[in-house]
């Protein structure tokens, strides 16, 4: 067994387009007295990826199309809002009790293409990044060069589960570190053999991160360390369930 630590952030000042977020992070860190270790896993919030990118939109610049002011009356929403949320998405999945579940470029499967208004400002929509896995890529050399240490990022977002009601943080992208576990083929404590057993360590971690961080505080960061991981490039996109294999679409 081997212990595991949780180490928010803080003091992350508000971050806009063209911030770097890993010199933030190594100097938040370093204000109380903490710096990176080899194998950690720093976690940062899609929302602050996105801030970083760029990807704030206002909605007054948004022009809603007939389609997105039909699904609006229907669903009871900002017709600019649905306007963004069609624009990110490939297809929608579901409606309904004011949700529009899509499937989005990026393959994910989630509510309102994850536009989201939280902690984005008065009329402004932020989105989600372009390509969370490069983000994560991006962060971590940022992270490296200027810690010294061998370490893993995991990009986070809040995502509901169809089974469950509820919400958690889930991993949109990553790097240095391999997503899944794979025990098929090896044997439990009893000798079993185990098939299609593949625990998310990167969707764990995420949410391991989010209760330190909270969701009302402010904190867009976590250190996670001491968790056991194989470093790898894979990235998020190797665990999207392909749509043949997933019974709820």
């Amino acid at each position: 067994m081997n212990r595991i630590e949780v180490l928010p952030v803080p003091g992350i000042p508000e971050i806009r387009k063209g911030s770097d977020l890993g010199e933030l992070i190594v100097g938040s860190l370093a204000k109380v007295g903490e710096s990176l270790m080899d194998g950690d896993v720093v976690v940062v919030k899609q929302k602050a990826v996105s801030k970083a990118e760029g990807r704030v939109v206002s909605l007054s610049q948004v022009e809603p199309s007939r389609r997105a002011r039909a699904l609006a009356r229907k669903e009871g929403k900002d017709p600019r809002l649905v306007e963004l949320i069609l624009r990110e998405a490939v297809r929608v999945v579901r409606s309904g009790h004011g949700v529009i579940i899509t499937q989005t470029r990026h393959g994910f499967v989630c509510a309102n293409s994850g536009v989201d208004q939280s902690n984005a400002g008065v009329g402004l929509a932020v989105l989600l990044p372009v390509d969370p896995d490069r983000s994560a890529r991006r962060i971590r050399r940022s992270l490296e060069a200027k810690s010294g240490a061998r370490l893993a990022v995991v990009v986070t977002d809040t995502f509901g589960r169809p089974w469950r009601r509820g919400q958690t943080d889930v991993a949109i992208g990553c790097s240095g570190i391999v997503p899944l576990v794979r025990y098929a083929g090896r044997r439990d404590s009893y000798g079993y053999a185990l098939r299609v057993t593949e625990p998310a360590v990167a969707d764990e971690i995420a949410g391991a991160a989010e209760l330190a961080a909270g969701k009302l505080d402010g904190i867009p960061a976590a250190v996670v360390r001491g968790v056991k991981y194989t470093r790898g490039e894979a990235g998020v996109k190797s665990v999207l369930m392909p749509r043949r294999r997933d019974l709820f679409r």
